[in-house]
């Protein structure tokens, strides 16, 4: 029978050195600046994406428009998009070498690539999705009963949005702005693509973790990670307890 041939190994030894380095120490050593930027990052976002995807929702949830799969494929996409395939474009998009982001220099003298409006808007994008989908959702459950009743008491589409369909929302609602909060918070390829790597302007702390793996301070990436979990799981937590009491409130 003849030898088998070599394998080689899909695992690279780790040196001695390296493997001294990876002992991560549990104590809070870090600069709180990349996380305030981040939380101050997703707040703005979550609050323009209320603003922007209750109107959207509404238009896809009831229209019947033939363009209406274009439109939810169009908002979906950036879900499905690697975020650095959406950051590229966007960064493309803004340099002032191009003719839209030399517009928005001269003409209004704003400056997107690598600042934080850029930051802002570039996550509002990435995080449209994660507010549309649960809103339209919600507003599809809403029942059509609810619906036809403020039509026969001759009220507006607004007042029938306003005291109608929001108030029975409110789980979407709470969900979607969860979403989108949590996803900006994460965020990484995108706000690196546009924002770059600047301390107090861009530096949030998905980067700043990269960088302190990069230069192996695993004291502080360790810490940024343990906050980001403890918040990001505190919140979630407090949206499934008060989806769980809407739902109890409303089955009595």
């Amino acid at each position: 029978m003849g030898t088998l041939p070599q394998i080689p190994s899909l695992f690279i030894p780790l040196k001695p050195d390296l493997l001294i380095h990876l002992n991560i120490p549990f104590r809070i050593h870090m600069d709180v600046t990349p996380l305030l930027l981040t939380f101050k990052l997703a707040a703005i976002t979550t609050l323009v994406l209320v603003l922007i995807s209750i109107p959207l929702a509404y238009q896809l949830a009831y229209s019947k428009n033939k363009f209406k799969p274009f439109f939810e494929a169009l908002i979906t996409l950036p879900m499905v998009l690697p975020p650095t395939v959406l950051g590229f474009y966007l960064l493309v998009l803004f340099s002032p070498n191009n003719f839209f982001g030399a517009w928005l220099h001269k003409s209004l003298g704003l400056q997107l690539v690598f600042s934080f409006p850029g930051l802002v808007i570039a996550s509002i994008i990435y995080s449209l999705p994660f507010m549309v989908q649960p809103i339209q959702s919600g507003m599809q459950l809403v029942p059509k009963h609810l619906l036809e009743a403020t039509q026969v008491l001759g009220k507006s589409k607004w007042e029938t949005l306003r005291f109608v369909i929001l108030p029975n929302i409110k789980p979407s609602l709470l969900t979607g702005m969860v979403l989108a909060f949590a996803h900006t918070v994460g965020e990484f390829g995108v706000v690196l693509m546009i924002g770059g790597n600047i301390p107090g302007v861009t530096k949030v702390a998905s980067i700043a973790i990269y960088d302190d793996v990069e230069s192996m301070n695993y004291a502080a990436a360790n810490s940024y990670s343990l906050v980001l979990i403890g918040i990001s799981l505190t919140i979630l937590m407090g949206v499934y307890f008060y989806n769980a009491s809407f739902k109890k409130q409303r089955s009595l």
